[in-house]
């Protein structure tokens, strides 16, 4: 059995499982990269699942002329597989032979013998044609995103959709988050230098280094003594955002999987009263895993975050939400998002958020602060959100982190790709005294 060819079919199977049965590509992705002992083919596995997945209508749209019958069923994912070959020729450097022939062979490994024939045929024809990229028949095909999310960002994005989207398609810097506790930010810098790792620094985040090239975590100097933690720039803007101060008594709502919460303690000392809630159980072990690596301390709960079963009556100083959204701000990171969510979702999703907003906002002390952070670039998950709870809730008051900001317009956008940072959200609110 040929490493190289099974992850041709490894990478099919990630595909099958998140269009077929709606599994999460980081899910699919890690499963499937446990079978695999050689690093370079997990990256290569990687690879291919992120294209496959990034570019699918586009690589569809070239598959579908050439497939005479459409492969359904268990045979699906010999569908799959043809889309993985496309992507291998159209979006790689690996030769075209190469990727043709190790396409093929991976058939037989997803009992596809009998397809292997037509497999190779449909690659060989797509290898001979010329680029399609300026005769695309559909806006969906051309940006690679589905409709109803090309509209919404139409809608709320006149200028800039174009650009969203062209940012969406791109593939992710890592960013460092850098544990000022243990290590200076260009001391850690200097670290990496010695290890032949090139980083550079940004204004836009004190504690943050941005790779030149992503790296496997275990292999960046003080992994295993908690030195860095890996987290988008847009994601480290939260800590800064937030009350600084010993003792105080803090809350992280939709925790999981820490990130922030460890950011929040690292820029107080580990000195916050902090507790951390999520809903699932298994995502906290992860806030868990984040805090000992990092050596730091927080109560963290399992609770669900629109009740207040769990509380026990004391109100907080200050209040992170970072709440459960559509994820649309890092789909470059997660392209399966713009598979597995649906306009219906969205309206779900920005329901949750009201009643989760609202319910947390009892459990804040007056004068306190309460952060809303979504990693969503949609205005109904955003900007009207904050919006309407601005008019419904007497006590609330904005506190600008913009001069821009209004009532109606709250909150500090970032967009996908603006220095580098991932798609977020953020507007900050005071709970003012009951006059």
């Amino acid at each position: 059995m040929s490493g190289v060819m099974n992850v041709r079919a490894c990478a099919a199977q990630v595909i099958f499982q998140v269009l077929e049965q709606g599994r999460s590509l980081t899910d699919a992705l890690s499963s499937a990269q446990d079978k695999l002992d050689n690093p370079k083919d997990k990256g290569l596995l990687a690879e291919l699942s992120y294209g496959a997945l990034r570019w699918l209508p586009q690589l569809d749209c070239l598959a579908q002329p050439c497939i005479a019958k459409p492969l359904k069923g268990r045979h699906r994912v010999l569908h799959q597989l043809i889309l993985i070959g496309i992507y291998q020729l159209k979006h790689t450097r690996i030769p075209a032979h190469a990727a043709v022939s190790e396409t093929v062979a991976a058939s037989r490994q997803l009992n596809g013998k009998a397809f292997s024939g037509m497999i190779n045929a449909v690659l060989r024809t797509i290898q001979r044609q010329a680029d399609e990229s300026s005769n695309w028949p559909a806006p969906t095909v051309e940006y690679a995103h589905p409709n109803w999310l090309i509209k919404a960002l139409q809608y709320d994005y006149p200028e800039q959709w174009q650009a969203i989207l062209t940012a969406n398609n791109q593939r992710a810097p890592m960013w460092l988050r850098v544990n000022q506790r243990l290590q200076t930010t260009a001391g850690y810098q200097q670290q990496l230098e010695q290890a032949e790792i090139a980083a550079v620094t940004t204004d836009a985040g004190p504690d943050a280094l941005l790779l030149a090239q992503p790296t496997d975590v275990t292999r960046l100097p003080g992994y295993d003594q908690g030195w860095f933690a890996v987290q988008d720039l847009a994601a480290q803007q939260a800590a800064h955002l937030l009350p600084k101060g010993k003792q105080l008594k803090v809350l992280d709502v939709c925790a999981a999987p820490g990130g922030k919460t460890c950011h929040w303690q690292e820029a107080n000392d580990n000195q916050l009263a902090m507790t951390a809630i999520d809903i699932d159980a298994g995502r906290l072990q992860r806030v868990e895993q984040n805090l000992q690596r990092l050596q730091l301390d927080a109560t963290v709960l399992t609770a669900d975050a629109s009740t207040t079963t769990w509380w026990d009556g004391e109100q907080f100083d200050a209040i992170l939400l970072d709440a459960p959204c559509s994820a649309t701000g890092v789909i470059r990171r997660h392209p399966d998002i713009k598979w597995l969510r649906s306009k219906a979702d969205i309206d779900a999703l920005a329901k949750l958020q009201g009643q989760i907003l609202r319910n947390v906002w009892q459990l804040l002390k007056p004068q306190g602060t309460l952060l809303y952070a979504t990693c969503s670039v949609l205005n109904v998950e955003n900007r009207l959100q904050i919006s309407d709870f601005l008019q419904s809730q007497a006590d609330a008051k904005l506190i600008p982190i913009h001069p821009e900001e209004s009532n109606d317009a709250p909150g500090w956008q970032i967009l996908p790709g603006q220095q580098q940072m991932d798609g977020f959200y953020y507007a900050r609110l005071q709970k003012l005294d009951k006059s």
